[in-house]
């Protein structure tokens, strides 16, 4: 491989390192834990999450496709990443409000809810530049390395917060010193600094992916302009000429319903943790080294499965994994052990969780980067980033139906265990439509055709 193509590749595996952490830290085992101890409970925070993530989502599903038919018509695709980037960098940074003494829940999921949106809207043209990286029976390999890496780099970002910064609840890191930079415990100083650390970490390690990545621009058929307005009715015609691509349909329909599933399990593993089972920020970010640790080997796993044996078996294996995870979780409490009663002060309830986060790291991290490959499969090659506009879509407009109805439904059942049953259905019917995906895409006529 020529030096410049494999700059290229490490410039495209940089995104990944340098945007893993928004999910990593803030998602998932930093923030979402600090929320539940600044509610107060563990129920309340669970479903007043759920309904700020799926706002998010709802944004993120409504302009994805057009913003992916834009980029397609007018030939760019950096100016997008560099403005959505500046949302990813203002989103994290304002996280820095959630001052436990002037707390504003409403506005931190504003933050919140921008800097999803960014990490989102960067991903789907980040992910289009895949087919561009080396010939398609590379997709997988090249797909599952840079997902690991990239989960290396929010094992760097987490272990660095909870050493450094993240204070328990003796004021002090997970190594036992106070938080550097003179932040104050007491205002809780530490973990907001998840925030800004999330935003610095991105803006550091884009600069390879910017300075290395340099692909083929494809032709402007159109001004920015121009194709703004005519992406809505391109759109439309898009989604018309779906039925008669069956593949794609049904694995845009299978997507949306096992990806929203493995969102909700990000969204919801450390807040769950932490008010079923009374974990600190210090336990949740333990929990959260082992899973992305297990995610990090597993991603590289799955994209050598990927590249013997194809994606589909790949997702199809995990998706049944993550399923049976999905529904041990709602066994485990500090009360029982799948039925099984235990004392107040036992470690079985904790040790379960734990292999139960491995899990979900492991299948989790090998679904993602299959789904990836997957879809360079099932897209049209002259519409790739439209099409990785569809698959945001098809991750994000069902994305709040996860978080709103856990939200739902542990408000109705004021049980943080029986909210997490939506993601068992959901991904019980993303395993159901996968039965009608060809494994290698279209028929190349079909897409003559549409």
């Amino acid at each position: 491989m020529a030096g410049s193509a494999r700059r290229r590749i490490w410039g495209w595996w940089f995104y990944d390192w340098a945007s893993q952490p928004y999910s990593t830290l803030l998602l998932t085992f930093i923030f979402a834990p600090y929320i539940k101890d600044l509610v107060g409970d563990g129920t309340a925070a669970q479903a007043a999450w759920g309904y700020g993530v799926g706002t998010a989502g709802i944004v993120i599903a409504l302009l994805a496709p057009i913003l992916g038919a834009v980029a397609d018509k007018s030939g760019h695709r950096m100016p997008w990443i560099i403005l959505f980037s500046t949302f990813y960098v203002a989103g994290a940074s304002g996280l820095w409000l959630a001052n436990p003494e002037s707390f504003n829940l409403w506005l931190v999921l504003f933050f919140f809810g921008l800097g999803m949106v960014g990490l989102e809207f960067t991903t789907i043209f980040t992910n289009a530049m895949l087919p561009d990286l080396g010939p398609r029976d590379e997709m997988g390999r090249i797909s599952g390395t840079g997902w690991a890496f990239g989960y290396i780099g929010g094992l760097i970002a987490l272990v660095s917060m909870l050493t450094l910064f993240a204070e328990g609840a003796t004021g002090t890191t997970l190594i036992g010193i106070e938080p550097l930079l003179g932040l104050d415990p007491a205002l809780r100083e530490g973990t907001r600094f998840v925030g800004p650390f999330t935003a610095l970490w991105y803006a550091l390690f884009m600069v390879p992916f910017f300075l290395w990545v340099r692909l083929p621009r494809h032709p402007a058929r159109a001004t920015v302009r121009q194709s703004l307005a005519e992406a809505l009715p391109d759109f439309r015609a898009t989604l018309a000429r779906l039925p008669r691509t069956p593949s794609l349909a049904a694995y845009l329909a299978s997507s949306m319903f096992y990806r929203d599933a493995l969102n909700g399990i990000y969204v919801f593993g450390g807040i769950y943790a932490a008010g079923v089972l009374g974990w600190s920020v210090i336990q949740v970010g333990v929990f959260g080294i082992l899973a992305v640790i297990a995610g990090a080997f597993f991603s590289w796993v799955g994209g050598q499965a990927d590249h013997r044996f194809g994606p589909k078996p790949v997702i199809v294996f995990n998706v049944i994994v993550l399923t049976l995870v999905g529904i041990a979780v709602i066994f485990v409490s500090r009360e029982a052990v799948f039925g099984i009663p235990v004392a107040p002060d036992s470690n079985l309830p904790d040790i379960a969780f734990y292999i139960l986060g491995a899990a979900i790291g492991s299948a989790g991290g090998a679904l993602q980067t299959a789904s990836r490959t997957m879809m360079v499969r099932q897209a049209n090659p002259a519409r790739m980033t439209e099409s990785f506009g569809l698959f945001a879509l098809s991750g994000k407009a069902t994305a709040f139906l996860a978080p709103i109805s856990i939200g739902i439904v542990t408000d109705v059942t004021g049980s943080q265990q029986m909210g997490i049953t939506p993601l068992v259905v959901l991904f019980a019917l993303g395993l159901f439509l996968l039965l009608f995906v060809r494994a290698d895409g279209e028929r190349a006529d079909r897409w003559t055709a549409s």
